[in-house]
C-alpha cells in the first residue's frame, strides 16, 4: 500500500519530532563581562585602568565570528613545503586562513608585546587576561605569541640584535610571509632547544656553533646538527642552544639570510600531534645555517632562562582559559539541560560537580594573574624572587590539573561533548600541552628544589606572600603548620617533591582567595583541598558548600 492511503502518517513523515531541551549556543557574549571571577581580579591585581581594553577583548573573543575561527583553524592541520615548484628549498607550512586571522588579532592587540611597549602599573596583568581570554578561543595559534613575547629578556643581551630585531619584534602588526626579515615590519619568533638524544636535558645537545672569522657586535656562527622539537618553525628567528667552543651558547638563528638566501635550517617533517592542531611543530636539520651569538659564550643556559621562565609562566595563562571556557561550557550546558524533572544545574550531585570545576578555575586564575603582577613590579627584589620559584610551583600545578578538568566538564555535558562540532574534545585534546612542554612536571619540581637550594631566599619571599592570610581561615592555618614542618624535612626530598610541590600550589591558591572579596569560594576551596585525605576526583565537595552561589559566580551570563 502506498503512503497516500494513509494521509496522517504522510503529515508525520514531513516533521519527526521537535528540538527541544537543548542549551543555545554560548556565542555572541563578552566573555570579560560573563566572567565576575576575573572582572574582580582584573581590579585587585593592579590592572583597573585597563577596564574598557578587557571589556573589548571580552567582546571580540566571545563573538559568534571569532569562535568560528577556532574551529575553522583546527579544521585541517599545517601542511609542509619543502619545495617550491621549480625545486627551489623554501620550508614553507601551509595553513588554513583562519590560523593567520587569530594570530592578526593577537599580534594586533598586543598579546605579544604589549607589556614592553607599554609599561606601567597593571600591563602584565592586562596582558595575561586578554591572553586568557584569547586562548578560550583557540590555544594552539598561541606557541608564536608565547615565543615572540617572552624572546625580549634574551634578545636584549645583545644590543646589535635588539636594536635591529626588537622593533619589527614589537610591532602590533602580523605578516605571516615566508620571506627575508629584512622585507618585513613585524616578526615572529620560535624556539629550537630540544634534541632526540637529551630531550629536556639541553645541556646533551650534540649541535655544533663553528665561529666565523667575524669583528663587531654581531659574532656569527654556523650550527651543524639537528633539533628534534622546533617550537613554531614558521617564525622568522629562532633562539637555539649549541655547543660552541667554549660549551653550551645561545644563539639566534633567521629563517632567511641578510643577504635573501635560504638559511639551511631544514624541515623534516612535521610532528604529527594528538593536539595542538592549529600550530606547526618540527623536526629540523641545521646545514651549516648562520647563527649570532646572544649572551656569553658557555653561557646558554643562564642566557635563556629567562626565556623559559616566561613561556612556562604562558603554559599558566593557557591552562587557566582553558580551564575558564571548560568550566563555563558546563554550567551552560547544565543550566539549560533538563533532566529528571529539574535543571542539571539544580540538582545535587551535578551542582558538587560543577561547583568543584568553577573552584579549580578560579584559583588556578587567582594564582596565574599573582605571578602577572609580580611581573609588574619585577624591581622589587621579592617580586623577582617570587617569580623565580613561583612559576616553577604554578606551571606544574595549573597545567597538570587541567586535563581531568576538562574530561570533567566534557562528562556534564555528555555524549554531546564528545562531537567534533564541540569544543570540548579540542580543549580535552589540548588540556596536556602545557604540562608536557617547556619542561615536564617532573622538571618544574626539580627546578623547584633547586631553587629552595640555591636560591633560599625565592622559597622566603612565597612563604611570606602566602603567610599573608594567616588567620583567615583555621584549615588554613593547620595546613601552612603541616606545610612549614614538610619543607623542614630534608630527607629524600628529590622523591616527595611531587607531593610538596603540589602542597605549596595549594597554600599559595587558598591564601589568594582567602586574601580577594568572595568568602564562599575561598571556605570551599579549603574545605575540600587542604583537609587530609581528601578525594582526588572532581565532585567530592564535602557537605555545607554554597555550590548554588559558585555556580551562579561562574556561570557565563551577562552581569
Amino acid at each position: 500500500m502506498s503512503a497516500t492511503q494513509y494521509p496522517q502518517a504522510e503529515r508525520a513523515m514531513a516533521q519527526t519530532h521537535t528540538v527541544e531541551n537543548q542549551p543555545p549556543a554560548l556565542e555572541d557574549y563578552n566573555a570579560f563581562l560573563c566572567d565576575r571571577a576575573a572582572q574582580e581580579m582584573a581590579a585587585r591585581f593592579g590592572a583597573g585602568r585597563h577596564e574598557q581594553t578587557l571589556i573589548d577583548y571580552g567582546a571580540l573573543t566571545g563573538s559568534a565570528a571569532m569562535i568560528e575561527l577556532g574551529f575553522q583553524a583546527n579544521a585541517q592541520k599545517p601542511e609542509l613545503h619543502t619545495h617550491d615548484r621549480y625545486g627551489h628549498r623554501v620550508d614553507e607550512i601551509r595553513f588554513h586562513p583562519a590560523y593567520h586571522q587569530l594570530m592578526q588579532a593577537a599580534l594586533e592587540h598586543g598579546l605579544h608585546s604589549s607589556p614592553w611597549t607599554d609599561p606601567g602599573p597593571g600591563a602584565h596583568v592586562k596582558r595575561a587576561l586578554q591572553y586568557y581570554l584569547h586562548t578560550q578561543v583557540e590555544a594552539a595559534h598561541g606557541c608564536p605569541v608565547t615565543m615572540t613575547f617572552a624572546a625580549m629578556p634574551t634578545l636584549r643581551q645583545n644590543k646589535a640584535i635588539a636594536d635591529e630585531w626588537l622593533p619589527k619584534v614589537f610591532a602590533q602588526a602580523y605578516d605571516g610571509r615566508n620571506v627575508p626579515y629584512t622585507e618585513k615590519q613585524a616578526l615572529t619568533l620560535g624556539m629550537a632547544m630540544t634534541e632526540k638524544q637529551g630531550g629536556s636535558d639541553v645541556r646533551a645537545n650534540a649541535t655544533v656553533a663553528y665561529p666565523l672569522d667575524t669583528e663587531g657586535a654581531l659574532k656569527s656562527y654556523e650550527l651543524v646538527g639537528h633539533k628534534y622539537f622546533v617550537s613554531a618553525p614558521m617564525s622568522d628567528g629562532f633562539l637555539v642552544l649549541a655547543q660552541a667552543p667554549e660549551g653550551l651558547s645561545c644563539f639566534l638563528l633567521p629563517r632567511w639570510r641578510p643577504d635573501g638566501s635560504k638559511n639551511p635550517l631544514q624541515i623534516q617533517r612535521l610532528k604529527n600531534k594528538m593536539g595542538n592542531v592549529a600550530n606547526a611543530s618540527s623536526e629540523t636539520e641545521l646545514r651549516g645555517a648562520l647563527a649570532w651569538l646572544i649572551g656569553e659564550p658557555g653561557r646558554g643556559v643562564r642566557t635563556i632562562i629567562e626565556m623559559v621562565a616566561l613561556t612556562r609562566y604562558d603554559c599558566m595563562i593557557g591552562s587557566s582559559g582553558g580551564m575558564r571556557q571548560a568550566t563555563a561550557q558546563a554550567v551552560h550546558h547544565c543550566r539549560h539541560r533538563q533532566a529528571f524533572g529539574a535543571a542539571l544545574s539544580e540538582q545535587p550531585l551535578m551542582q558538587n560537580v560543577l561547583a568543584d570545576l568553577a573552584l579549580e578555575s578560579e584559583a588556578a586564575l587567582a594564582y596565574t594573574l599573582r605571578m602577572a603582577q609580580a611581573l609588574d613590579n619585577a624591581d622589587d627584589e621579592n617580586e623577582q624572587r617570587l617569580i623565580r620559584i613561583g612559576t616553577a610551583i604554578g606551571k606544574y600545578w595549573i597545567c597538570k590539573r587541567t586535563p581531568q578538568h576538562a574530561y570533567e566538564a566534557m562528562e556534564c555535558i555528555g555524549g554531546s561533548g564528545l562531537m567534533e562540532d564541540c569544543i570540548m574534545p579540542r580543549l580535552f585534546r589540548e588540556s596536556p600541552v602545557n604540562a608536557i612542554w617547556e619542561g615536564s612536571g617532573n622538571i618544574q619540581c626539580l627546578d623547584v628544589l633547586r631553587s629552595m637550594d640555591k636560591e633560599p631566599d625565592a622559597l622566603e619571599a612565597f612563604m611570606a606572600d602566602v603567610s599573608l592570610a594567616v588567620g583567615a581561615h583555621p584549615l588554613f592555618d593547620d595546613f601552612l603548620i603541616s606545610l612549614q614542618e614538610e619543607l623542614e624535612e630534608t630527607d629524600n626530598l628529590a622523591y616527595r617533591a611531587r607531593t610538596l610541590t603540589e602542597h605549596l600550589a595549594l597554600a599559595m591558591q587558598a591564601s589568594l582567595l582567602l586574601r580577594g572579596s568572595n568568602k564562599v569560594v575561598a571556605d570551599a576551596f579549603c574545605q575540600s583541598r587542604l583537609k587530609p585525605g581528601i578525594a582526588l576526583n572532581y565532585g567530592n565537595l564535602p557537605v555545607g558548600v554554597d555550590c548554588a552561589a559558585i555556580i551562579d559566580r561562574a556561570a557565563p551570563v551577562f552581569r
